[in-house]
């Protein structure tokens, strides 16, 4: 994830939180992870407002709720399938022309090999802050 120059404002909430070390140690894991746009493209809270110190519990449910325990690999997905994130929010996977989306938020990559899971990058968000 760290290598990838479009996911690196999610890299580095994950970094602020301290997350990586829990990431690490148990999974693997599962990351819907917004592309740097798409977390550009907040508009109730800056990403920037959400990696303050009092914003910390809202930030670290934010960034939870694109995080799934287990590894799911793009031909995982099946339409209609609703997934818990590691936050506990409920999503749901939508098949729509040939797309998989994930509330709402399209699978641009697919399949990023991490070192504890698996990675697919998504064109907008979808939990707890709304987009533009």
């Amino acid at each position: 994830m760290n290598a990838d120059p479009n996911l690196s404002l999610f890299s580095k909430g994950v970094r602020v939180l301290g997350m990586e070390e829990k990431l690490n140690e148990i999974g693997p894991f599962t990351m819907l992870a917004p592309v740097n746009l798409a977390l550009n493209n907040m508009f109730s809270k800056t990403y920037d407002q959400l990696l303050q110190p009092t914003n910390r519990a809202e930030f670290l449910h934010f960034l939870s709720g694109f995080i799934l325990t287990g590894k799911k690999m793009y031909h995982d997905f099946r339409n209609n399938q609703m997934l818990q994130s590691l936050n506990g929010d409920q999503i749901t996977v939508n098949i729509k022309n040939g797309d998989t989306l994930i509330n709402g938020a399209k699978i641009l990559a697919r399949n990023r090999q991490g070192s504890n899971g698996v990675i697919h990058l998504l064109d907008k968000t979808y939990a707890l802050v709304e987009t533009k």
